[in-house]
C-alpha cells in the first residue's frame, strides 16, 4: 500500500458528473434568473479551475451573496434527480485500499448526502471521511482544514496520504497541507488545465487505469 489514505475529489475524479450534471444545471439556472447569459462546457471547467465557482459566479455573473445561495438550492434539487456515473476503474482501487487496511477519503464541493449516494448507487465502498460544501466556507477547498482534520481523525502522518483531484483548489490545498498531489486527467480534455496539471504536478494521470498503477 503506497498511502495509507487516498483523499478523493467527487466530481470529474471519481463521477462523470460536470458535463452531466452541474454544467447543465447551471445552463437552466442561467436561462430563469440570468435570461440572455450563457457560458460554454469549457469555459465552465476552466472558471470553476480558477478562480473557482463562488468567484466565477460574482465576476462573470454579478451574483451575490443572495442570489449565491438561490443558486445553490437550485443546483441541489437539480442534483436530487440526476446521479452520475462512477468511471470505471475507480471502484477496485477504492476496494483494494480498503481491503489492504487503507482509508477513502472524500474532500469535495458536493453536499455530503449527495456523494453518499453517489458511493451507494455506484457500488463504492463507503468513505472513511467526507467533508463538502457543507462544510463554512473557511472549511472547505482550497483551506487546509479537510486534510489537517483527517489527518487528526485517522491518527496519520502527511507522509501517508494523496490526494487526487481534477482541479486547482484540490491542488492548492494538497500543497499548502504538505501532502502528496496527483493530478486526474480523465474527465475532459481542456488544454489549459492540462498544461497546468502536467506543469506543476509531479503525477499527472490521462486514465485511471495509470492512477492505478501509481498506487501499487
Amino acid at each position: 500500500m503506497r498511502y495509507k489514505c487516498i483523499i478523493f475529489d467527487h466530481d470529474d475524479t471519481v463521477v462523470n458528473s460536470t458535463a452531466t450534471i452541474h454544467y447543465p444545471s447551471f445552463v437552466e439556472y442561467l436561462k430563469i434568473y440570468r435570461p440572455g447569459m450563457s457560458i460554454s462546457l469549457e469555459d465552465y471547467l476552466l472558471k470553476n479551475f480558477s478562480p473557482g465557482f463562488i468567484e466565477m459566479a460574482k465576476q462573470d455573473f454579478g451574483m451575490n451573496s443572495q442570489e449565491l445561495d438561490l443558486e445553490v438550492n437550485f443546483w441541489a434539487e437539480y442534483v436530487k434527480d440526476h446521479i452520475p456515473d462512477a468511471y470505471d476503474g475507480i471502484a477496485g482501487i477504492m476496494q483494494k485500499q480498503k481491503a489492504d487496511g487503507g482509508y477513502v477519503c472524500v474532500v469535495s464541493h458536493s453536499l455530503k448526502h449527495y456523494i453518499l449516494r453517489d458511493y451507494e448507487k455506484n457500488g463504492l465502498p463507503k468513505p472513511d471521511i467526507i467533508y463538502g460544501w457543507e462544510q463554512p466556507p473557511e472549511r472547505r477547498k482550497p483551506n487546509v482544514w479537510p486534510v489537517e482534520e483527517i489527518i487528526r481523525e485517522l491518527g496519520i502522518q502527511k507522509s501517508d496520504v494523496v490526494m487526487v483531484d481534477d482541479m486547482k483548489p484540490g491542488y492548492d490545498m494538497a500543497m499548502n497541507a504538505g501532502v502528496d498531489f496527483v493530478a486526474a486527467g480523465w474527465a475532459y480534455d481542456v488544454p489549459q488545465i492540462q498544461e497546468f496539471m502536467k506543469k506543476n504536478c509531479k503525477n499527472y494521470f490521462k486514465t485511471v487505469d495509470e492512477f492505478r498503477d501509481f498506487l501499487r
